[in-house]
């Protein structure tokens, strides 16, 4: 199987060269999100067999300011990757966000539930996410929360740095979620097109860690995992503003991809133990 993914410094592209070294792996050096007919060109010259899109704009601050340029990013170019796909019959598989929705309410969200993003950058994963299913291609749509891995610029890494340097941080309590390995995505990513691969229809599904905490807790749990003394210590969202409104609630109904493909939530505790043994290594 020919397999080509868009992304080769990203947290999830990145894990993906580690379990699939032999597939093709294009930067923005062969083909920018910036050129989205660049795009569809790469996969219509190299007639992979399969496709994921591990590439993005995840600058969630500054597209509020450069939403344009956001938008080719994560809407249009994911659309040419898409209609290439589908001219190719090829399954097409893209990464998508938690900020699709409002971050109402304090249930998980399902696939199907109305979405509602509160800023430049969920609108832009959004438009992405219609132009794939309007693509006609056999595509799936992952939506994830709260990407971590040893690559990077992440919530651990940061928690571990700052750690390091203080007594004590603040760190915002009321955002729920679940921290999601990038592994993992990638271990599902390869699952999920090999089954589409066999027949599976794919579709929009969700995979996030388990269990579902809020900022402030994660922090906490890697301060402990670390051996670290630095106290956290809670606040509202209120007391640490951002140019960019992040969801309060980013819970995340998984249950369709466990029933569609038997994949179950990740214990993100495991796999933080794991990131911060490769990072002390």
């Amino acid at each position: 199987m020919t397999l080509l993914v868009f992304g080769k410094t990203g947290q999830v592209a990145r894990e993906l060269a580690r379990i699939a070294p032999e597939a093709r792996f294009m930067g923005r050096d062969e083909a920018d999100l910036m050129q989205p007919d660049a795009c569809q060109a790469a996969i219509l010259a190299v007639r992979p067999d399969l496709v994921i899109n591990a590439a993005a704009w995840t600058a969630v601050d500054r597209a509020e300011v450069e939403e344009t340029a956001a938008g080719v990013v994560n809407g249009t170019a994911p659309g040419a990757m898409a209609g290439a796909c589908a001219r190719l019959g090829i399954p097409f598989l893209h990464v998508s966000t938690d900020y699709v929705f409002d971050g109402a309410g304090d249930r998980p969200f399902a696939p199907d539930h109305p979405t509602g993003p509160l800023g430049a950058y969920g609108r832009t994963k959004l438009a992405g996410e219609a132009a794939v299913r309007a693509s006609g291609a056999a595509h799936l749509i992952l939506r994830t929360s709260w990407v971590f891995s040893v690559h990077g610029a992440n919530f651990v890494k940061t928690m571990l740095r700052l750690g390091a340097e203080r007594e004590s941080l603040t760190v915002v309590a009321d955002q729920i979620g679940g921290p999601t390995p990038a592994a993992g995505i990638a271990a599902t990513l390869l699952a999920c097109g090999r089954a589409m691969r066999a027949g599976h229809p794919g579709g929009t599904h969700h995979y996030s860690g388990a269990p579902d905490v809020s900022w402030a807790e994660f922090a906490r749990a890697i301060m402990a995992e670390a051996g670290l003394s630095c106290e956290v210590r809670d606040i509202p969202s209120s007391d640490y503003p951002t140019h960019a409104r992040r969801p309060l609630n980013s819970r995340l109904d998984c249950s369709s991809l466990e029933r569609g493909f038997g994949i179950g939530r990740p214990d993100w505790r495991a796999a933080l133990r794991d990131v911060i043994r490769e990072l002390a290594a």
